[in-house]
């Protein structure tokens, strides 16, 4: 499985984290679903989508507990490239970054609108 952790914003997470767990809870897993539902919503990794050749990949995608990743085996050789057996290289196409780059600003709002409340 890729592993990708939002960092950035972690004394808004903290502060939200001692206000009330169970909120920054509901924002983590909001960003989460969101993560994965863009995943599977998109073929174009550009949008945060997942590529899709025979569509197992995008169909792994999964949530569980406070992880959002892929659970194909040849996930990170998409996701950072892969040499081939000539000795050419395939290029990543870096969708599990793009899609947690899109998600950050989200993540951010939804942990201020939290402490608001």
């Amino acid at each position: 499985m890729i592993l990708i952790q939002l960092r950035g914003d972690d004394v808004l997470a903290r502060a939200l984290l001692e206000k009330s767990q169970a909120d920054f809870g509901r924002v983590g897993i909001k960003s989460l679903l969101e993560m994965r539902n863009r995943s599977v919503a998109s073929q174009n990794p550009a949008q945060g989508g997942t590529p899709v050749d025979s569509s197992e990949l995008r169909q792994s995608a999964t949530v569980s507990g406070d992880e959002m990743g892929y659970v194909k085996d040849y996930a990170p050789h998409v996701e950072y490239g892969h040499r081939t057996r000539n000795g050419g290289f395939v290029p990543g196409q870096y969708y599990l970054k793009t899609n947690v780059n899109i998600q950050k600003p989200i993540f951010r709002e939804d942990l201020i609108t939290k402490m608001k409340e």
